[in-house]
């Protein structure tokens, strides 16, 4: 009698239901073995369940791997499948797993094509194998890529493809069946779980706090604690959050793609968006989205790479305990302030009490070092922040009163723009001239092919390539400069609703928490020097992010 196992596969949860597909598989093996003569089926069975038999390599499966190894010790003789596709889908991996078992001399037979396992002498057998498993790689390839345009279509038409919820929202039936006759769901927001989510993206805009520092805000929250995906909070799933454009009703597809066998998240430009805002979804509105997107750019690595932001001020993290932190300066040496912050200890006589208060300072590590700074190495917060805050109020005060100074800058503006208008016709005559020299050289190409040409056909190539990368690089500029003067173009002046909307931000000063405060000063200061008995503030006074930071539209156009 011949030891019999059956192999069992399904590459999606859906097919695990009890009516499912693994159920009818399980059925229809085992049926088949029983009708076979000298055969019988042994207890062990291999299951793979939610597996893919495409994208994962037979090393990576370890139902295969135990399979195989069971084999070498002669623990069975045949091992069944429903169909051929059950095993894999990989033309070379499976054709060479298979000749593996027939060398431990077990045979693969499927209830489908009866036994697919060539002898190891076979030539025309083993080729056959491969072109089984070519065929079955080609299809899986084709449907993959269908699903995908498929998915990609109905994502810009605002559906949802399925899987699992996002956290914020529950799957309910929507009353539609598919064609192959299964009920459809939709998205719903879950209105506790969007309470956090809005918490999430406040913390992460109004304070400008990463995804470890929410993370450990939510786990320790009595409440939200309790709510957590997986049962805690995880960076990871902050920044999924953080970047899923859902939360603002757009749906959005290939925001991840699987790489050797992991998964990557791509750029945004990549991604395939909803071209509609579904208003059911929104949990976040759409500038405020935009916004989170934006701060978090400034503050990863990458922000820095380009040169046109390397003189740009970003606060990379908001953590601790002085508002100032980011822009404080020695006024003596020029060097960056750092925490000087101190505790002082002391014990009470009669009670034995030992307490401590905590000294928030700032500190010029050159001072501390010995360089002479006029014995002045510390700052106490205490003395100086309500100083600086005090002036940012009134400047804020003066700008929400003073309706000329924005007659200043809007002259200011014509100045610039005039200016950026000059130089823009200038690039586009350099535009022209470079076209005019590749045009010219082009004319030389048959004179090159001839040798009639002073130049070597290959020389006049590499200076035609020298040309176009030129062209390519100031049509770039040229762009750049006409969607800054299109920015421009909007008006400055809708007073009433500015005056409407700045808030009185001297108040917040005094009475914002840390974090709050450190993103104002950071909105407003570039450079803050401190010397003994003497304080300077450079003022960014960067208007157009100031006004985005109070809540008018981005396309107010204000020039520093």
């Amino acid at each position: 009698m011949k030891r019999v196992r059956m192999l069992l596969r399904v590459s999606s949860n859906q097919q695990l239901e009890a009516d499912g597909d693994l159920s009818i598989q399980r059925q229809l093996v085992t049926e088949y073995i029983l009708k076979q003569s000298g055969w019988t089926l042994d207890e062990k069975e291999y299951f793979e369940g939610s597996n893919s038999g495409y994208r994962n390599t037979v090393e990576a499966r370890d139902v295969l791997q135990e399979a195989l190894q069971d084999a070498k010790k002669k623990e069975y003789d045949i091992l069944v499948a429903y169909k051929d596709d059950r095993i894999g889908r990989r033309m070379w991996e499976i054709g060479a797993y298979i000749m593996k078992l027939k060398s431990y001399n077990v045979d693969i037979y499927t209830v489908k094509d009866g036994c697919i396992s060539p002898g190891s002498d076979d030539v025309m057998g083993q080729m056959m194998l491969a072109l089984r498993y070519g065929n079955a790689q080609k299809s899986s390839s084709d449907t993959g890529m269908r699903v995908k345009d498929t998915a990609q279509k109905m994502v810009q038409k605002g559906k949802f493809m399925g899987g699992k919820a996002p956290y914020g929202y529950t799957l309910e039936l929507s009353g539609e069946i598919s064609k192959h006759g299964r009920a459809l769901h939709h998205l719903v927001v879950d209105l506790r779980q969007a309470e956090i989510i809005r918490y999430i993206y406040e913390l992460s805009l109004n304070k400008q706090y990463g995804s470890f520092k929410i993370a450990k805000i939510l786990n320790n929250h009595e409440k939200y604690k309790e709510m957590a995906p997986a049962d805690t909070w995880k960076s990871g799933t902050i920044n999924s959050i953080l970047t899923n454009p859902i939360y603002a009703g757009y749906a959005a597809y290939k925001r991840r793609e699987r790489v050797n066998g992991k998964y990557c998240r791509l750029d945004r430009a990549e991604w395939i968006i909803a071209s509609h805002q579904d208003q059911e979804l929104v949990i976040i509105d759409e500038e405020t989205w935009n916004k989170v997107q934006e701060g978090r750019k400034q503050r990863s690595n990458k922000y820095g790479r380009y040169p046109e932001k390397k003189d740009a001020t970003v606060m990379k993290q908001n953590r601790g305990t002085l508002a100032l932190l980011d822009v404080m300066y020695c006024g003596y040496c020029g060097g960056k302030m750092t925490n000087g912050t101190r505790y002082n200890y002391w014990t009470i006589k009669k009670t034995g009490e030992r307490r401590m208060k905590k000294i928030s300072a700032y500190k010029c590590q050159n001072a501390c070092q010995g360089i002479p700074h006029n014995n002045k190495q510390r700052y106490k917060a205490e003395e100086m922040e309500p100083v600086v805050f005090g002036l940012v109020g009134n400047i804020i005060e003066y700008l929400q009163r003073n309706e000329d100074i924005f007659m200043q800058m809007k002259e200011q503006q014509n100045r610039e723009r005039k200016i950026k208008q000059r130089e823009l016709e200038k690039k586009i005559h350099d535009l022209q001239v470079i076209q005019k020299k590749i045009n010219v050289m082009e004319g030389n190409i048959p004179d090159a092919m001839t040798e009639e040409s002073p130049l070597s056909l290959d020389e006049l190539m590499q200076i035609i390539k020298t040309y176009k990368e030129q062209k390519e690089k100031q049509k770039k500029n040229i762009e750049q400069m006409e969607a800054a003067l299109q920015k421009e173009e909007n008006s400055l002046y809708r007073w009433k609703e500015i005056k409407e909307k700045i808030p009185t931000w001297s108040s917040l000063f005094f009475h914002a928490d840390t974090a709050t405060k450190r993103v104002l000063v950071n909105t407003l200061i570039e450079r803050i020097e401190i010397k003994n008995g003497e304080i300077h503030i450079r003022f960014k006074i960067h208007l157009e992010h100031f006004l985005l930071e109070t809540g008018i539209p981005d396309d107010f156009g204000v020039p520093e």
